[in-house]
């Protein structure tokens, strides 16, 4: 698993709706949204954006170090 497939699955079944009312609502396909909750899949950040409005969340894109701090502001 990972970070993405977790959260897509939390917030879909947060919002009650099936694997394929995300899709549909996505712009994509059930087996897509299947392959992204199983973590067979990473979604480009177009489709994360798309899952994300779908399921009335915000996205939030975060560049770490290997230490875990964020980078610095410019």
């Amino acid at each position: 698993m990972n970070d993405t497939a977790d959260l897509v699955r939390f917030w879909r079944r947060q919002r009650g709706m099936s694997q394929a009312r995300l899709a549909e609502l996505a712009g994509t396909g059930q087996a897509a949204i299947s392959r992204i909750e199983s973590g067979r899949d990473l979604p480009t950040l177009a489709l994360l954006d798309r899952i994300a409005s779908a399921l009335d969340c915000q996205l939030t894109v975060a560049f770490t170090s290997d230490s875990g701090q964020a980078s610095p502001s410019a």
